[in-house]
């Protein structure tokens, strides 16, 4: 990894100290005396850390080439790249609702504070992430998101815990992780920052709108943005598909059929960019024809006219009663050779567990009978004011933020890269791009061949998050520190 410029290192030698500070407090601490000040400074915080609303779960140092190990529904671990100083703790966010978090603290601090998020409807911890941060030197915070495991059944009757997931337990694990931040090393933190990729990108979105001054730079990718719609394609998507019953429906296209379905998407728009390398550049300018997959072009196609017809409409936009656009289309060159989860023939976990435990409070809902008056409930009631689909920026842009999304063009998930490009131009069309100057706060990157935050045969690793991330500590090469430039 380069070494840092002479101005970080000045800030290096400033925070190695800091946390030795707290062995001149006149607290009487009993601690072994084989212990470095880092750790004897780091288990002090068991006794010294007083917060609001706030139960330390364990403090504990971490030396490097240590592991984590976590239990229960979320059950992930990482190892440990820089030696640490953890604090393990949760936060009640209301009389019904708590949040659990952890914040790791590296010896070899740069001033930096960063916040990361969650995926999918968890739920769960992010220690890569924690690990990754905290090998950049900033220290960071991840958390549960108000809830433990991956599903939606915790929603059920409990409108705080679906608040805390929509947005306020970015906000608090922000508001508490500085403090502790402060605490460790002495001072205050010198810029804070945020990362999170689908529904990380989402919660980034939605503390750059909600919680302005929070953070100062925000990585947001492939954001689960304007939510409820999201969530009404993807099952929608599903019923096109032969949901909830594939077995009865002359519309599913079974898996082994996806790879045909692939191949000829590709021969038909690979092209398109003048290079034959199995990444379509613009999914926007593919005008994939079904048809050719049921004139007899193809031996080995066997798709029927109500496959077809499922086919026309996965790859168009969405529309509503009015003739406008819900959600755009899924993006041709995305479908894999297999299929993904949309197209299995069964709702997508994620927007079953929405509609069934926030929507229609109802947990032997018969998605049969789903339909455009369900999305017309999902955004009347708006759970915990999860849309994200709000283009003023104007206080976040005004306190300084800088905003950068990033979006895989072959991204195979729940979230089709069109939608980024929805919320730009919602963005610039909110703020007036005749009198502010976008590109100087907030830039949107689509990563061609890239899938969902990562993979695929495109260029999937710039440092956006870790493992599988470059972690290059170089501006040119790695997302979060060209945020933090």
């Amino acid at each position: 990894m380069p070494q840092p410029s002479a101005l970080v290192e000045d800030w290096q030698l400033v925070e190695l100290q800091t946390p030795r500070k707290l062995l001149t407090t006149g607290l009487s601490i009993w601690t072994p005396t084989n212990l470095s000040p880092a750790a004897v400074a780091c288990l002090a915080l068991k006794t010294t850390l007083q917060l609001e609303n706030t139960t330390i779960i364990d403090v504990s140092y971490l030396p490097t080439g240590s592991k984590v190990d976590a239990h229960g529904p979320c059950a992930e671990s990482a190892d440990v790249h820089t030696a640490l100083c953890r604090v393990q703790f949760f936060t009640n966010t209301t009389d019904t609702s708590s949040m659990r978090a952890e914040a790791w603290l590296p010896d070899e601090w740069y001033g930096r504070f960063l916040v990361t998020g969650n995926g999918g409807l968890g739920g769960c911890i992010d220690y890569g992430s924690l690990d990754y941060g905290t090998s950049l030197h900033f220290a960071t915070v991840g958390s549960n998101n108000g809830h433990d495991g991956t599903n939606g059944d915790v929603f059920l009757n409990h409108p705080e815990v679906i608040n805390d997931f929509a947005a306020r337990a970015i906000h608090v694990e922000a508001v508490i992780g500085k403090q502790i931040t402060e605490a460790y090393y002495g001072r205050a933190h010198n810029r804070a920052y945020y990362s999170g990729c689908s529904t990380g990108g989402r919660q980034g979105t939605q503390a750059a709108l909600k919680y302005p001054t929070d953070f100062d730079g925000i990585v947001a990718g492939a954001p689960a943005t304007d939510f409820n719609h999201l969530v009404h394609w993807s099952a929608m998507l599903g019923r096109a598909i032969g949901a909830p019953d594939p077995a009865s429906s002359p519309g599913f296209i079974p898996p082994q059929l996806w790879k045909v379905i692939a191949e000829e998407i590709m021969r038909q728009c690979d092209g398109i960019d003048g290079v034959l390398d199995g990444i379509i550049m613009e999914p926007d300018t593919c005008n994939f024809d079904p048809e050719a997959l049921a004139d007899g072009r193809r031996l080995d196609s066997c798709l029927l006219p109500p496959q077809i017809a499922a086919l026309h409409k996965i790859y168009s936009p969405l529309y509503g009663k009015r003739g406008d656009v819900i959600y755009p289309r899924f993006d041709p060159g995305a479908e894999g050779d297999s299929g993904c989860d949309l197209f299995s023939g069964r709702i997508v976990s994620r927007a079953e567990d929405w509609i069934k435990y926030t929507i229609v409070n109802n947990t032997d809902f018969d998605f049969s009978e789903y339909g455009l008056e369900h999305l017309e409930l999902m955004d009347s009631i708006n759970p915990g004011g999860i849309a994200t689909f709000d283009g003023d920026l104007s206080t976040f842009r005004d306190h300084g933020g800088k905003f950068l999304t990033y979006h895989g063009r072959a991204d195979p998930e729940i979230i089709a890269s069109g939608n980024s490009k929805r919320v730009y131009d919602l963005i610039v069309q909110t703020l007036d791009s005749f009198t502010t100057n976008v590109d100087a706060f907030y830039r949107s990157f689509l990563i061609p061949g890239m899938g969902h935050c990562a993979r695929g045969p495109g260029a999937p690793r710039f440092g956006q998050f870790w493992p599988g991330s470059n972690a290059m500590n170089e501006s040119s090469h790695n997302i979060l520190v060209a945020l933090v430039d």
